[in-house]
């Protein structure tokens, strides 16, 4: 299997999850990282929040994510008054959704281990509780 299909077998697991609930919907953006407008991996909503969501897995202890895949991410989210998060699955272990600021940036990267996800990520169950992104940081 190709690291594209792999990465749009995961995208489609969280979009499931999402229409598992009975009171959010999500789709996947086409061409999503290879196109010349910022657009996140999923867009995912309920009557009251809208989420953009940037995906990654990961066989590796550690996940990076490039600078230009966060800016645009903080763009698309900015135009459209969404939430970005990013959601990150590494081997054996279940989504974590973290937001940008709890990632660690390096000169080239942002980056977070498995270890950092597990203290600063959060379930999907409560992903979904959240009212308000604002809430993430009280």
């Amino acid at each position: 299997m190709s690291l594209k299909s792999k990465g749009i077998n995961a995208e489609r697991e969280i979009i499931h999850m999402f229409w598992q609930t009975q009171e959010w919907t999500a789709c996947r953006v086409a061409g999503s990282g290879s196109i010349k407008y910022p657009a996140p991996d999923i867009i995912a909503a309920n009557i009251h929040r809208k989420l953009a969501i940037e995906c990654k897995t990961s066989k590796n202890k550690y996940q990076y994510l490039d600078k230009k895949e966060i800016h645009e991410l903080l763009e698309y989210s900015k135009k459209t008054n969404t939430e970005p998060w990013i959601a990150i699955k590494f081997k054996k272990t279940e989504w974590k959704f973290i937001q940008v600021q709890n990632l660690k940036k390096t000169e080239k990267h942002y980056v977070t281990t498995k270890a950092a996800l597990k203290e600063k990520g959060i379930c999907f169950e409560d992903l979904l509780k959240i009212n308000s992104v604002c809430e993430t940081f009280k």
